[in-house]
């Protein structure tokens, strides 16, 4: 993931295997590189699955 605020103010998420990226700016994220409705689909699972280690929840576990 690269972050330059100087280039572009968002984070770019590159996902090498199939050429996607993902940019991330203004609570919006843009898919760009897939070719088919399913791909864009997986890349999105895998994108939450890596990003959601680190999210850090607002609602704090029930004890």
């Amino acid at each position: 993931m690269d972050y330059e605020p100087e280039q572009f103010p968002g984070a770019i998420f590159k996902i090498s295997e199939s050429r996607t990226v993902i940019l991330f700016k203004n609570g919006k994220m843009i898919c760009t590189g897939a070719r088919t409705e399913p791909e864009v689909k997986s890349i999105l699972e895998y994108v939450a699955k890596v990003m959601s280690k680190y999210v850090i929840s607002l609602n704090p576990p029930e004890k």
